[in-house]
């Protein structure tokens, strides 16, 4: 597994949109859309294409910071 940071945007409101960076352990980026959607999606109610996922990054073990990712995928803690 790889740790990856999602930022994006999911819709809140008729025209107001809520920022996002997200942290995720998935085998490569197709994954992390997949994730994505279904951890929003399933939280806020959403449909998929009122998610936007700007920028994919994956991330050094170092670089990680929210813990469960970071146990997920083997960092230092």
């Amino acid at each position: 597994m790889k740790a990856f940071r999602a930022i994006g945007s999911f819709k809140t409101g008729k025209f107001t949109w809520q920022k996002y960076s997200i942290e995720v352990a998935a085998k490569d980026e197709a994954g992390v859309t997949e994730k994505i959607f279904s951890d929003l999606g399933s939280r806020h109610k959403l449909k998929r294409s009122e998610i936007r996922i700007d920028e994919i990054k994956a991330l050094k073990a170092d670089e990680v910071e929210d813990l469960v990712v970071q146990h997920i995928v083997g960092g230092s803690q």
